[in-house]
């Protein structure tokens, strides 16, 4: 006969690989992120040719510039959190910590793309 109280009870083995590679990888993450938060604070400077080649869009600049520099740190906070749970829950983890490396980057183009919209005459 089976015993209850044991097979509910009972959680997956720890996985140490796994919780060493997404360690590694979320402080990867956290330096990636650091590095293109501040490189987007310079997108600032795109708005130094308004006025003299054409108006610009300031809504659209500032809101792009808001989205670079914020959107990728709120993405990363997700990913730790999600990742610390699942490690918690004991699920493999590491793919959370290389997904949201992507979706920051990707959050990050959308902001520079804003912002190169905002300003005529930018597009190389």
């Amino acid at each position: 006969m089976i015993d209850v109280d044991t097979a509910t009870t009972a959680k997956p083995p720890v996985i140490i690989w796994d919780v060493i590679v997404t360690i590694v990888l979320l402080v990867g993450l956290i330096a990636v992120d650091a590095a293109i938060s501040f490189a987007a604070l310079f997108l600032v400077m795109m708005s130094d040719s308004c006025g003299t080649v054409a108006p610009c869009d300031f809504t659209l600049l500032t809101a792009g510039w808001l989205v670079a520099v914020i959107g990728p740190s709120v993405v990363v906070l997700a990913t730790i959190v999600v990742a610390i749970i699942a490690m918690v829950r004991r699920r493999l983890s590491f793919w959370m910590a290389l997904t949201g490396a992507a979706v920051a980057l990707g959050v990050w183009g959308v902001g520079v793309a804003l912002v190169y919209s905002a300003v005529p005459g930018s597009h190389a």
